[in-house]
């Protein structure tokens, strides 16, 4: 029994001696080489990613239904509204034109109102990832 319990006491010590003293396995400075151009697509990478935030986002849908109308529906829509956003999104079997990335619900309902005039059947939504 006495024997167990000086072996906890060391066997504590030991691992209070390991767990304070200085570990060199990290102190080496190192040098790295990359190409250039993947800083490059890394930015491009950046740029896409906050272009494509699903969440926290509203949209507005202004379209639903064949591929063909609602590319012609994107294609007039940017003519009309070039600083919106906007992207198909295939649901089956319908396509959805869903524009705009809207960080507040009250700054999509302003540009709905806006989106309205010219396409009546828009609405707001709030998609998930």
């Amino acid at each position: 029994m006495r024997i167990l319990a000086v072996l906890k006491i060391i066997s504590v010590l030991i691992m209070v001696y390991f767990s304070t003293s200085k570990v060199n396995a990290q102190e080496q400075n190192g040098t790295l080489n990359q190409d250039p151009k993947f800083e490059q697509l890394l930015s491009e990478k950046r740029k896409i990613n906050t272009s494509l935030i699903l969440n926290d986002v509203y949209k507005i849908q202004i379209f639903n239904g064949s591929s063909e109308n609602a590319k012609k529906t994107l294609s007039e829509f940017k003519k009309e509204f070039a600083a919106i956003d906007g992207t198909i999104i295939f649901n089956t079997p319908n396509y959805k034109v869903w524009v705009g990335n809207f960080r507040t619900r009250m700054e999509a309902e302003r540009n709905l109102v806006e989106l309205k005039k010219r396409y009546p059947n828009a609405f707001l939504i709030k998609p998930n990832k």
